[in-house]
């Protein structure tokens, strides 16, 4: 239970952070690092997403 709780969690501050690039912080200077850091939020949810459905977690 405790990992699907994470791997919502995970989605949602993936989610929110590249909202915030492609709206009010789309001028950032940084705005690739943060979508970096998004798409990295989505690779290990997948990760454990995964995980988890093999059995592996």
């Amino acid at each position: 239970m405790a990992l699907w709780v994470l791997f919502i969690l995970i989605v949602l501050s993936a989610t929110g952070i590249l909202a915030l690039t492609l709206g009010p912080l789309k001028t950032a200077r940084n705005v690739m690092t943060l979508r970096l850091i998004a798409g990295v939020q989505y690779a290990m949810a997948a990760l454990l997403l995964g995980a988890r459905l093999t059995g592996n977690a």
